[in-house]
Order: structure tokens, then sequence, then C-alpha cells
């Protein structure tokens, strides 16, 4: 009891608060505007948070995380845009829904089941957190490089159609991050006699080029759309009402969720589909799926608000990200000296309980605020590209300059800026860089640390946790090979099928044009030779 009232002592502050309104309703608008995203206004406000205490400033960046969830669904039902990316699914139903005049009705369902599955991942990150904290006094240097690889891997398996770029991706982020001055030894690595390079390559500025100036070179290239927007009518609480006659649904979209959340690299959109399929493979009205199902969209709302707090799970108990947006919030972690772990728990305890409070509170206040201001709400989709293009490119070079009082960094962040440009252009991902970086770091360090006790390669793996994550990593590449091998398999199937298909096609033609002529040269001699009669006839 104690415990919880220190925690309430720490969010009852007024800086703690204001922190709170601003990340669930900054959140929102973020969300609710087509091709901005959390990643880049976390990004943007990220040398901001360096400055606040880490309650304050990861309770911003939290509420833009899961609050962007909940306003990117109001575009994706009443235009058929989705706001953030992981929204799309939402446009399936959603939108059906408000072709046949029941916006509100959509709404507000969505509403409730992303409340209910970003309630039900705190509720999960209060349980499993402190269990894997117990766990984790457990890793040592060489369970934790193998805990960073298996990281890595699972964000290069996870592209899949894409995984070798996502690799190369991943290594040029650890090459990134070995740029400057090694941490042992403290020699000289890849600088070239650069003063600018020996501090290396700061993660906040290659963040900031590779989401946000890439996002605003986007927003200013691309051509404004026309919105229409359709008048709301109905109640909004109707939505709490029809999700509770699909608790099934709803909680075993929560569970895909958390379980998605937790493993690095995997996130909201596996996450999505799979609660999405099954929604669809259960229901008992399968063909409504994608023509406004009501057990659609809770599918997709649900899961994919489920994630953000657990994506918190190996963040908190082991230090580990799993994605660009919790690598981020390590950040802010780091910058004030504080590590996440089985030491956070133990020796700040007060500070994650206040943590997972405060995910409470945003989700009712994200929620309340919908609710009652959704109809004002629906016209930021009206802001143009170019306008937020500008303030985007603006806000980024201010926040990169701030960090150092640096043009340097500026430069660099723009180079970065110009190379998420072309990744976005190309359909290719840039998370793997950034994640690169950050467990780049962490594996060099500790694979320094643990060789000094291995003297034959098996004395890596010689202890059940870092066999049990070296068994993981293996079975993880073996049926990544196993599915690489299946689609070629398939492809080349394909590829047979459609020449076979093209010859048995031509073949078909032919006999046909064949045939055609055989029958029109028959029809042609009959004519010839009654003409020929009648002729003979005359004389």
């Amino acid at each position: 009891m104690d415990l919880i009232l220190s925690a309430i002592e720490i969010l009852m502050r007024w800086d703690v608060a204001l922190a709170l309104l601003t990340g669930s309703v900054g959140g929102v608008l973020i969300g609710a505007i087509p091709g901005v995203g959390p990643a880049v206004a976390i990004a943007i406000l990220l040398p901001a948070t360096f400055s606040m205490d880490p309650i304050v400033g990861l309770t911003v960046l939290l509420g833009i995380y899961g609050s962007s969830m909940y306003g990117g669904s109001i575009p994706a039902i009443l235009i058929n845009t989705p706001g953030t990316a992981v929204n799309a699914l939402t446009t399936y139903d959603g939108y059906p829904m408000t072709a046949r005049g029941e916006p509100r009705r959509a709404l507000s369902l969505a509403y409730s089941s992303s409340f209910f599955g970003g309630v039900f991942s705190v509720i999960c990150l209060i349980l499993f957190a402190p269990v894997l904290a117990k766990i984790a006094p457990m890793f040592g240097s060489r369970e934790i490089f193998l805990a960073a690889l298996l990281g890595i891997i699972l964000v290069v398996v996870a592209h899949r159609g894409q995984s070798l770029i996502a690799g190369a991706l991943a290594c040029f982020g650890i090459f990134l991050q070995s740029i400057g001055l090694e941490p042992v030894k403290y020699t000289s690595r890849y600088t070239f006699d650069q003063p600018f390079l020996s501090s290396g390559i700061d993660l906040i500025v290659v963040v900031l080029g590779l989401f946000a100036l890439s996002q605003a070179f986007v927003l200013l290239t691309d051509v404004d759309e026309k919105v229409r927007l359709t008048k709301l009518r109905g109640g909004m609480f109707q939505g709490l009402r029809e999700l509770a006659r699909h608790p099934r649904v709803a909680g075993v979209s929560a569970s895909f969720g958390v379980v998605m959340g937790m493993i690095p690299g995997v996130g909201e959109f596996t996450a999505q589909f799979l609660s999405y399929t099954y929604a669809q493979k259960s229901s008992k009205r399968p063909q409504d799926f994608g023509h406004g199902s009501s057990e659609g969209l809770i599918a997709a709302e649900t899961a994919n608000n489920a994630v953000p707090a657990a994506a918190m799970v190996p963040l908190l108990a082991l230090g580990i990200p799993g994605e660009a947006l919790t690598a981020m919030m390590l950040s802010v972690f780091y910058v004030h000296n504080v590590v996440p772990g089985p030491g956070l728990f133990q020796n700040d305890m007060d500070f994650v309980v206040a943590l997972y409070i405060a995910l409470l509170v945003l989700n009712v206040l994200v929620l309340a605020f919908l609710l009652l201001a959704t109809k004002s709400l629906i016209q930021v989709v009206r802001i143009p590209n170019r306008f937020l293009g500008v303030c985007i490119l603006t806000l980024s070079f201010v926040g990169v300059y701030s960090l150092r009082n640096s043009a340097t960094d500026c430069l660099i962040a723009a180079v970065f800026g110009l190379l998420g440009y072309v990744l976005k252009r190309l359909s290719l991902p840039s998370v793997p860089i950034i994640l690169g970086m950050v467990l780049g770091g962490i594996m060099e360090v500790k694979l320094r640390a643990g060789m000094a006790r291995v003297k034959e390669p098996l004395d890596f793996i010689d202890r059940p946790v870092a066999f049990i994550l070296f068994l993981i990593i293996v079975i993880v590449l073996a049926i990544h090979i196993r599915r690489v091998i299946l689609d070629r398999r398939e492809l080349k199937e394909a590829e047979w099928q459609t020449r076979n298909a093209s010859t048995r096609f031509g073949k078909l033609m032919l006999r046909r044009r064949n045939s055609f002529l055989k029958d029109r040269g028959k029809k042609v001699r009959e004519r010839h030779s009654k003409r020929l009669r009648r002729l003979t006839g005359l004389f």
C-alpha cells in the first residue's frame, strides 16, 4: 500500500499531470492527421524530453505512442484513409459502416475496443514485467548478447519478402553505432581524422532524419487529397455496450496484441492480422467481414492498442527494445541514468508503479476525450500536407540543433532524411537501422565482456539461459530458411503454371484458328461450287 501511495504521489505533481494530458490529447491529434504518425511526433519531441524527469518524459512519449492509434481510427473510418499505418485494417469494416450511415457507431466501437485493448495490455505489463525481472538476474553478459542478437534476428525475419534488405539495413545500423571511440580502449574507429565523427553519430539525429525529415519530404512532394466528411449521427456510448456482446473476440485479440508486442520486431501488424483472421474464422457471419462487421472492427482495434504497453515488458525487464519507438524511450532512461532491468524493480519500484498507473490513466483520459470531442476533432484531417511538411521540417531541425548546438548534426540528419525518403519511396523498412544502432551497442559491450571467460566455442552456451536463447535463435533461423525455400518453390511453380497456361492457351487458340479456317474454307468451297453449277446450268 505504501508503494502505491508513493507512486500516486509522483503522479500528483503538476508537470506529470500536464504530461498525461499533453500525451493523451496530443497523441490523438497526431494520429488523426493522415501521414504523420507517432514515430514522427516522438522523434521531434525526444530532444525536449531529455530536460524533463524520466516519469514526465516517458509519460508524454507513451501517451503519444498509445493514443495515436485511437486517433488514427477517425480518418480510417470516416474517409477510408488510415491516420497511422497500423489503422489500415480498420478501414476494412469501419468505412463500410460509414458508407451505410453508421459512422458514430463505428467510431464508438473503435474507441471502446481500443480502450479494452490498452487496459488489458497494461494489466499484462503489471503481471509479466516483475516475473521477467526475477528471471533477469540469470542473464549475464553472454545471455544479454544472445537476447539482443535474437531481437535483431526477429526484426529481420519479420520483414517477410524483404529479409535480405532488412538484414543489410540492420548491419548498417550496427556499423553506424561503431563509428567514433570504442567503449573499452577508446580507440578511434571509422573517424577518418574528422573531429565531428570522434563522438560518433547520435541516435537521436538518425531517428529524426529517418522518421521526421523523411516524412516531411514525403508530405512536401505529395499532392493534397480532397476530403469529404460524413455527418455523425447516433450515440457515442453505444460501442461500450456492443463490445460487451463480443467478449471472446475482444479477449483473444487483446491476447494476440500482448504476445506480439512482447516479441521484438513483430508488433501491431502481425497481431492485427492474426486477430482478424481468428475473428473471421470463428464468426457465425464470416461473409460480413470487409463489409462492415462489428467483430472485424473489434479485432483490428483491440489488437493494435494492446501492443504499446506490452512492448514495454522486455524494455523494462531486460533493457532490450523491440522496435524503434521503445528504442527512443530507452534513450530517455539512459539520459537520466535510469537503467531498465531487474535493478529498476529493486531500486525504483515506485517509479515503475507510477508508470503503470500513468498508462491506465492515459487510456481513461483518451477515451473520455474522444467520446466528447470527436465532432470537433475530425476537422484536423483537412490540414494540408505541405503545411504539415513545413512544420515537421522546422521542428525537426530545431530539435537536432538543440541537442549539441551543432550545424553538423543538422547536415547528418538531412542526409538520413534523404535516405529515409528513398526507403519510403522504395517501400523498404527503416526500423532495422535504428534497432541495429541500439542493439549493436549492447551486443558489442556484452560480447567483449562475455568472451573473457570463453575458452572454447561451446563455453558460450554452457549455461541454461544461454543455451535456451541459442536454441531459440537456431529454431527461428531454421523456420525462416524453410519458409524462404517454400516461398521460392511456390514462386517457381506459379511461374511454371503461368508459362504452361500461356502455352496451352496459345495451342488452344491455334487449334481454334485452324478449325475456323477449315470450316470457313469448306463454306467458301461450297459457295464457289454452287456458283459453278449455276453457271454450267446456264450453258
